[in-house]
């Protein structure tokens, strides 16, 4: 498949969006596939996520010789976050794709890699992620019924769309009702930030914003485009704020029954896809700022520093440091240097 640029990504937005109402795609069907996995996620048909996915199920088919077909389900199309969190850790669901802060709420230390303006840059980034830390992360989640594959998938860095007044410092999100995912860190973050903080999960979040229930969200640049999100937004603040990935989780009973020559098939189609998509990811990210000025946004850059300085004055990191332990903090900050 082609790397993924902006004009290439636009290309293919409007190829995906011709099948988008069908709402699940998978590998080439065959009656005869001994197995057949459903791999769900929230995001949209034309998101890099999903594009790479469908690259993966084609491999998976091909590679096993028919035996598998993945089916993925995109866009909530099996229900909400926590529906599907539920839903995977049941084995209704074989796989499924959530944001380490919204895991949180199973396994808390996963929130460890959203802290505030922790990670500098991408490189920083992937160090922490597929060394130590990640693989702390995943023996954690590991004392659920879910597994991690080895390759977390990216997100982005978070930016804050609203409609009341473009966001230059924190005083500018006082009193603010702003959507955030269902995630403690999420909700404590934006608290010591002087924001009110509404959780909804994301299949809700244009609506949500459409009447007003609240009047901002966050997410990262590839989300806000793909969901179309500047529709109903008028200003985005390029904050920064944290870094977000997606955990590619397995049924560990489910996976397991799968013979060891086609575990690896899966596992390895999955981790190559993931190390795709953090590139298509990153490419959007950094390109898209002229795309979304041109869908009538307000953009401005936020001043990171003075956001830093009150969380720090707030507690935030110190109470986070608590929460999560020595072990798992030093690790991050292995990574980051010193927080708080």
């Amino acid at each position: 498949m082609q790397k993924l640029n902006r004009r290439n990504f636009l290309k293919t937005v409007s190829a995906a969006s011709a099948v988008a109402a069908t709402g699940l795609y998978s590998g080439p069907a065959s009656a005869a596939a001994e197995f057949k996995l459903k791999y769900a996620n929230n995001l949209p048909l034309t998101h890099p996520m999903n594009i790479r996915a469908r690259e993966m199920a084609e491999k998976i088919a091909a590679e096993s010789k028919g035996r598998i077909e993945l089916q993925i389900f995109p866009n909530n199309q099996l229900g909400g976050d926590t529906d599907m969190l539920a839903q995977v850790r049941s084995g209704s669901i074989d796989f499924f794709t959530l944001s380490s802060l919204t895991l949180g709420t199973l396994v808390p230390v996963t929130q460890i890699s959203g802290m505030g303006f922790a990670f500098k840059d991408y490189p920083t980034i992937w160090a922490a992620m597929d060394g130590d830390l990640g693989v702390y992360m995943r023996k954690q989640i590991e004392t659920s019924s879910l597994f991690a594959f080895e390759k977390i998938w990216d997100n982005g860095y978070r930016q804050i769309t609203n409609n009341v007044r473009p966001i230059f410092t924190p005083d500018d999100l006082k009193g603010m009702k702003l959507r955030v995912p269902p995630s403690p860190v999420w909700t404590s973050m934006f608290r010591a930030l002087g924001v009110s903080p509404t959780s909804i999960n994301f299949s809700e979040v244009y609506s949500s914003l459409q009447t007003k229930i609240v009047e901002g969200q966050e997410n990262p640049l590839a989300i806000i485009y793909t969901a179309k999100l500047y529709e109903v937004q008028k200003y985005i603040s390029i904050t920064n704020h944290m870094w977000d990935g997606f955990w590619f989780l397995g049924n560990k009973k489910s996976f397991e029954k799968l013979p060891k020559d086609l575990q690896e098939i899966v596992r390895r189609n999955v981790n190559e896809a993931g190390m795709k998509q953090r590139e298509d990811v990153k490419i959007l990210n950094d390109s898209l700022i002229g795309e979304i000025k041109a869908k009538g946004l307000q953009v401005n850059q936020a001043e990171q520093g003075a956001f830093r300085a009150k969380l720090q004055n707030a507690g935030f990191y110190e109470e986070w440091h608590k929460k999560f332990g020595n072990e798992a903090w030093s690790l991050l900050e292995k990574y980051t240097g010193k927080l708080g």
